[in-house]
């Protein structure tokens, strides 16, 4: 095992779910002391498998660390999290928000955080948690440019590369913007896979011919073999996806953007979840593009 960071101050990790896990792995084999908590049992239970240090609740992670990162599903938890928080959050600590939230409700917290003296920074994810766990994620983080800075060790290991996109609430801002991008790339995959297979071509070639031809986006080395293979284990849950989507739309309707593409991508998202696939990886949408929802289930 590393020896413990130069700072040899415990990083707090609140989530340890498949994202979660992904950041502690991360963190642990760079040398960072990573202490955390999940409702999860099973997943406290591997991440002290990691070399992780399991804590009973949320208060005890943040009164043990001055920065503590929050993987959770979506910004209703976040503020959960900091309603039961009471004294354990304190002046001078920076919260550290991957979660994917509405804009917002992200921006009205950064400002309720600052009135108790505590620093907040949105810093999304782009990549799903194997891309977390090979390096090869990018982190958008909105907020001040010192805490920022403070938090440049981090962010170094939880990415390949970190953008500040500005004040609080553009980090959420431009991960729904990358995320509406990288959806509609993975759907688009999806329907012409499907339509390969429909009409005899073989699956396998036609892959590989996609990913030689301007038709290539990084989603077919990242789900093309999941979906040729209806292989769903989940690198990102399809529900996850869903709830992004439908803050995107609300954002278009906000700023008076038309959003037909996601309008659509919604409604295959919403079929695949009534089918059963929610909790399935997000490449498992091809099963509504193959039209087997109604067989739909666990493979």
């Amino acid at each position: 095992m590393m020896s413990p960071h130069p700072s040899a101050l415990p990083i707090g990790l609140i989530g340890l779910g498949l994202m979660g896990g992904a950041f502690a792995a991360r963190l642990l084999r760079a040398g960072f002391v990573v202490v955390g908590c999940d409702i999860d049992p099973t997943c406290c239970a591997a991440f002290v498998k990691q070399g992780g240090d399991s804590l009973g609740t949320t208060a005890d992670v943040l009164r043990r660390c001055d920065r503590v990162i929050l993987s959770l599903p979506s910004h209703r938890e976040v503020a959960q999290v900091v309603a039961e928080s009471g004294e354990a959050l304190r002046r001078g600590q920076i919260i550290i928000d991957t979660t994917t939230g509405d804009p917002e409700p992200t921006e009205a917290l950064a400002r309720e955080l600052a009135v108790r003296g505590v620093t907040y920074l949105d810093a999304t994810i782009s990549g799903n948690s194997a891309q977390v766990r090979d390096g090869a994620a990018v982190v958008m983080v909105g907020g001040g440019a010192e805490a920022f800075a403070a938090c440049g060790d981090v962010f170094a290991v939880l990415g390949q590369e970190t953008f500040h996109t500005g004040a609080s609430g553009t980090g959420a801002k431009m991960k729904l913007v990358t995320n509406l991008v990288l959806g509609l790339n993975r759907a688009a995959l999806a329907e012409g896979l499907a339509l390969g297979e429909a009409i005899g071509l073989d699956p396998d070639l036609t892959l590989r011919v996609m990913q030689r031809t301007p038709a290539y986006s990084r989603a077919m080395d990242v789900k093309g073999e999941k979906m040729l293979r209806s292989e769903f284990s989940p690198d990102a849950r399809l529900s996850q996806h869903l709830k992004d989507v439908r803050l995107m739309l609300e954002l278009g309707e906000q700023a008076g953007l038309p959003m037909t593409l996601s309008a659509a991508h919604r409604e295959i998202l919403e079929e695949a979840e009534a089918a059963g696939l929610g909790a399935l990886d997000n490449s498992a949408l091809i099963q509504v593009l193959r039209g087997l929802t109604a067989k739909a289930g666990r493979p």
